[in-house]
């Protein structure tokens, strides 16, 4: 018996999915012979994803689509309205954030850029700056163990419903850094310096001693 041409591609596309995660609990077929959805049989998210949340506690429901590995997100996630309108464009790593994410509103205008540094497991081990006390200035380095979680790191850029830029902020592994025109001053405890008599300064004071409310003239010579 001779089976048509569409029919094999869908075998051949599910025996390839079986073979992969070993008989998935559940996934959704395509059209054209994709999955979407796949749960394998250890109960997690693999492949391309479309998720759908409702409103909740006033905020707007929104849909996302992506790709899960091991049931951590990986690669371009994005957001869409219910209707469609693009709201987000996020890369995750392993299931944090990293890199540009990028938000927008509900007419397409882009409001916020975010930098976010991701968990590497391959690069177990991070470099961190230490910086002095209430100033930007690196005083030493230190290799320290790096947690699977994401940090803000980078550029942040904030703009108005205009698309117009209205403020910068740059972070170092989740540190704020101050822009230099906007440290916080020092307040110092040092002593007034002693301020070094001249010897016409001190020949006016010999001869005023004593007397009260003595002015000087500004005259050099007495």
């Amino acid at each position: 018996m001779k089976y048509p041409l569409s029919f094999l591609l869908l075998v051949f596309s599910m025996s390839v999915v079986y073979c992969g995660y070993a008989q998935p609990k559940s996934f959704q077929l395509l059209d054209n012979g994709d999955t979407l959805n796949l749960v394998d049989n250890k109960g997690l998210k693999q492949g391309k994803w479309v998720q759908a949340f409702p409103e909740l506690r006033g905020n707007p429901g929104y849909e996302e689509e992506g790709v899960f590995v091991n049931d951590k997100k990986n690669g371009v996630w994005r957001k869409f309205t219910p209707e469609g309108d693009l709201l987000a464009i996020e890369n995750y790593m392993n299931g944090g954030k990293d890199g540009l994410q990028q938000y927008f509103t509900f007419v397409g205008t882009l409001i916020r850029e975010e930098n976010w540094r991701g968990f590497n497991p391959e690069d177990p081990y991070d470099t961190i700056p230490v910086y002095g006390t209430e100033s930007n200035a690196v005083v030493e380095f230190k290799i320290v163990k790096a947690e699977p979680y994401s940090v803000k790191h980078g550029t942040w850029k904030y703009y108005d419903d205009q698309g117009r830029l209205i403020n910068v902020e740059e972070y170092d592994r989740n540190r704020l850094l101050v822009p230099k025109d906007e440290k916080p001053e020092v307040t110092t405890t040092e002593k007034p310096k002693k301020i070094e008599k001249t010897p016409e300064m001190l020949e006016w004071e010999r001869k005023n001693s004593g007397k009260k409310k003595a002015l000087r003239d500004g005259a050099t010579g007495l």
